[in-house]
């Protein structure tokens, strides 16, 4: 029998602490003063994020969390708290969450599983689709923390699982059940979170991990592929991002005789601010108003039991 001692530690992005100005300011500062996120020089990045860009969208982005708060909190946060608790009751070993921006911290959730005597930390970020902005920025994250330890564990990184069997088993469930409810759609918009153009070029691969989703979620469903469209959300900024984007694509439908979309974003594990706000209330209308009939949201994993057997896998294949 082995004498490691496994601990997992899951990792997202991270969320405010409350829908106000101050809190959602704390959080954009750490968040986009990443160099993973934003790789702009700091001394032309750093007056524009503090003089400008903070003052300014701290309030209109708290107006937005506003609307999705829920009485437990931010539901990144709500649903990663249950992913951790049931994830932990699968595996009976210590499962700790961290966020790479706000709370609960990274270094607050290795010091946890550290003090418990773990010598076998296996890292999850909760990212199907890999990206430097992303997966990356984690990996940064720990290897700093990690330096003011005097004995390391042997880690293991799961870097994306963009094509493992189960992720797509478990999309294709949760697609199916809201086709089964609201009845099969004139498109599926299949929608991912942008990144600049920029970064895929300089060799950032999460457009292909995007593109690999898509093709296995297509194989797997009976519903026809060339009904299937694939497009990017939430860009930022004025430089080119990944397209089609998703907002412009779900405006031109109607005008091509589309009355019926539903829209499932494979890329969030959790849903939050880009599913709920973005997607589920902005894009219905922008649909809506251009003169479709019928938008459906399709929730993102959460805490579905076929997520949480999902996770599991991933975990049990680093503890071989």
């Amino acid at each position: 029998m082995s004498s490691k001692k496994y601990g997992v530690l899951l990792v997202n992005l991270g969320t405010p602490d409350a829908p106000t100005p101050a809190a959602i300011k704390c959080y954009l500062a750490k968040f986009l003063s990443d160099r993973r996120v934003v790789d702009i020089p700091p001394f032309i990045w750093k007056p524009l994020l503090h003089g400008f860009i903070l003052p300014f969208r701290s309030f209109r982005v708290a107006k937005l969390y506003q609307e999705i708060w829920t009485e437990e909190g931010s539901p990144l946060l709500v649903y990663s708290r249950r992913q951790q608790a049931l994830l932990g009751e699968q595996l009976a070993i210590p499962v700790a969450l961290g966020m790479t921006y706000g709370s609960p911290s990274l270094p607050q959730a290795i010091d946890s599983l550290l003090q418990q005597g773990i010598d076998n930390l296996i890292i999850l970020p909760l990212y199907p689709q890999y990206s430097s902005t992303t997966s990356a920025a984690v990996f940064d994250s720990i290897s700093k923390i990690l330096r003011e330890y005097r004995t390391l564990p042997t880690l293991y990184f799961i870097r994306s699982y963009a094509t493992h069997p189960a992720y797509i088993a478990a999309l294709k469930e949760t697609i199916e059940q809201s086709f089964e409810k609201h009845g099969q759609p004139d498109r599926l918009i299949v929608s991912y979170h942008g990144i600049p153009e920029r970064l895929a070029k300089m060799g950032d691969i999460y457009p292909q991990d995007c593109q690999a989703t898509t093709e296995l979620l297509s194989q797997a469903l009976d519903y026809p592929a060339d009904k299937i469209v694939m497009t990017y959300q939430s860009r930022f900024g004025r430089l080119p991002w990944l397209s089609p984007y998703t907002d412009k694509t779900v405006a031109s439908l109607p005008s091509q005789g589309v009355e019926h979309v539903q829209v499932v974003c494979p890329g969030f594990s959790a849903d939050c601010l880009e599913t709920l706000e973005e997607i589920k209330q902005q894009n219905k209308m922008i649909f809506l108003d251009a003169g479709g009939k019928k938008f459906e949201y399709i929730s993102a994993l959460n805490d579905n039991k076929a997520h949480i057997s999902l996770l599991e896998q991933l975990v049990n294949h680093g503890m071989k």
